[in-house]
């Protein structure tokens, strides 16, 4: 279960005070009361299962466990862990002296209550062979698996799994406040744009550790990319996630604001119904990806041509990144002769179409991430070119799984994260599964790619055997294409000069909030 590290760059240097005709020190500044955020994703709902990713970014909830930037397993909740020898049992030691931030204690059989929530569908954990989940005293936590399962560390760390204390939930068992471990605890949330924390005081950490520097922080959903920018530039933000191009470029000339960048396991993908009888045939499939010129795309709209992929999981996932991959190309012709040979004739308007009628298809994406739309129009130009008439359609993200749910969808643009779960075989597993997935395969399945996902998923292979299982996965998927890569993806992130000890996850678990402290000059 491995992602390569990430490569992370941190700024400029510390911006300080400018001394006009002086050699005396920059005056001490005031550090502010509060930690400015500001980014597009919304707070939408208490369900873990669906906001858990920000209570896991804002430092309010822990997994039992964690994954380090590699994704490796890593102690949350749990401070240690052991499998038995037929991978059947598996014992978690909680920290002692973990409290919510009620005050009550995170025993043993209250973590086991909250895993238990977590098992319902849709919620990941419900797709693990789990036989039983009980708690052995105060202090630990036993899972007994039906038959070996691999990937329940990474599974463990997914935010759906986050524990919460049992006055989080109502009396019809949904969440009706967030009450976590971690070292922020919420003091206002108003869904869906704003959530305020302080530093929980009663966080335990080792006796060397000092409390966190920034002792309240404040996150605002913006929906406009621009916004998000200005408000960092006019010092109103001292964070902004998700930054637009232009926005970008503007911001690396600015004297105040710095930019940290992370290459992420993500990757712009245009998901397809390949159950509509246009899109059946792997041949048309094809084409439409012959006809995107990546590397245009990833030049002109998100400023680093190398980030054009050449298959869906970028180098950054180093044991699922296929160098052996005939890469993706731009090919229109080869495109065009695919395209007659499916059967799709050219009409007097210059759209092609199967049995004789053109096709209009329709391509939803979202803004939670600026480049989408951007990227979604280049598409359907250059698809135009090649004769595909398409549509594009901006709505809310959550459109795409209900979409996908009810058979409406056609073609849709997104970002998608391959180390959700930290391990990859276990986020496309749920999307390339027989049934396929959200934001994976619809109306395809392979059964290769099913079982050599659950064989990766169910124990430790050699590793010639791992990496065969793996390459059976990258080539029928580079091969019938039931997703299309467009390009990887830099995380940029503007940051006021005044903070420092920023970092970004690469897994995109955690702001690292206590990581950073305030420069006083």
């Amino acid at each position: 279960m491995h992602a390569t590290t990430a490569a992370m760059a941190a700024g400029a240097a510390p911006w300080t005070l400018a001394q006009e005709g002086t050699t005396k020190a920059a005056p001490q500044l005031a550090a502010p009361a509060t930690l400015q955020i500001v980014g597009p994703w919304e707070f939408t709902s208490m369900s873990p299962a669906s906001s858990g990713y920000m209570l896991l970014n804002l430092q309010v909830c822990e997994t039992l466990l964690g994954a380090d930037d590699t994704g490796r397993p890593q102690p949350a909740l749990a401070q240690r862990w052991k499998v038995s020898a037929d991978g059947l049992a598996w014992h978690f030691t909680l920290r002692p002296g973990a409290r919510f931030h009620d005050g009550s204690r995170a025993t043993a059989a209250v973590v086991v209550q909250s895993l238990q929530r977590a098992q319902k569908a849709p919620a990941l954990l419900s797709n693990a062979p789990i036989a039983s989940i009980t708690a052995e005293g105060d202090g630990e936590v036993l899972i007994r698996l039906s038959r070996p399962h691999n990937a329940l560390a990474a599974q463990l760390a997914h935010y759906s799994t986050l524990v919460l204390a049992p006055e989080s939930y109502g009396a019809d068992g949904k969440v009706q406040r967030i009450i976590g471990t971690g070292p922020y605890r919420i003091t206002k949330l108003v869904p869906p744009q704003q959530v305020e924390t302080e530093a929980f005081h009663n966080y335990e950490r080792p006796a060397s550790t000092p409390a966190p520097a920034v002792r309240s922080v404040a996150y605002m959903a913006v929906t406009r990319a621009e916004t998000r920018a200005l408000m960092v530039e006019g010092s109103q933000a001292h964070l902004a996630y998700g930054l637009d191009p232009a926005s970008l470029r503007r911001l690396r000339r600015h004297a105040k604001v710095g930019i940290a960048s992370v290459t992420l396991p993500r990757t712009v993908i245009v998901k397809l119904n390949a159950a509509l009888p246009g899109l059946q045939d792997v041949r048309v499939r094809q084409a439409l990806s012959l006809s995107i010129d990546r590397a245009g795309i990833a030049h002109a709209l998100m400023g680093d041509e190398a980030l054009a992929a050449t298959q869906l999981l970028p180098p950054t996932l180093a044991d699922w990144h296929n160098p052996a991959l005939p890469p993706l190309r731009y090919d229109p012709e080869a495109a065009q002769r695919l395209l007659r040979e499916a059967g799709w004739q050219r009409h007097s308007d210059g759209l092609r179409g199967p049995d004789g009628q053109p096709l209009v298809l329709s391509i939803r994406t979202f803004l939670d991430r600026p480049e989408l739309p951007l990227i979604a129009t280049a598409l359907q130009e250059q698809w135009r070119l090649a004769g595909i008439a398409v549509k594009v359609v901006i709505g809310n993200s959550g459109d795409i799984p209900l979409g996908h749910r009810d058979g409406t969808l056609q073609l849709a643009m997104a970002a998608r994260n391959y180390a959700n779960v930290p391990d990859p075989a276990g986020t496309l597993a749920g999307d390339f599964s027989a049934k396929g997935g959200d934001w994976g395969a619809m109306g395809w399945h392979s059964d290769a790619v099913v079982q050599a996902l659950a064989e990766l998923m169910r124990s430790t292979p050699d590793a010639r055997r791992a990496q065969a299982m793996r390459a059976t996965v990258t080539q029928t998927l580079q091969s019938e294409l039931p997703v299309i890569p467009i390009a990887w993806y830099r995380q940029h992130v503007a940051v006021n000069r005044r903070l420092q000890g920023v970092s970004l996850d690469p897994l995109e678990r955690s702001y690292r909030l206590t990581d950073m402290h305030w420069s006083n000059a």
